[in-house]
């Protein structure tokens, strides 16, 4: 029947719906999860760095 017709079209439109939402939270989740290691990243940079400059100090 049409009823059963547009229920069908309803209900599909609604998983796709769920769908494009359950992609858009994964991509935000990969992003925070790159920004986390890019700042862990530069912060063993900086140590490094500090590193460096510590060790250049202790030979003078």
């Amino acid at each position: 029947t049409e009823e059963q017709k547009e229920e069908e079209k309803e209900e599909k439109e609604e998983e796709e719906k769920k769908q494009e939402e359950e992609e858009e939270e994964q991509k935000e989740e990969e992003q925070e999860q790159e920004e986390e290691q890019k700042k862990e990243e530069e912060e063993e940079e900086e140590q490094k760095e500090e590193q460096e400059e510590v060790e250049e100090e202790t030979e003078m």
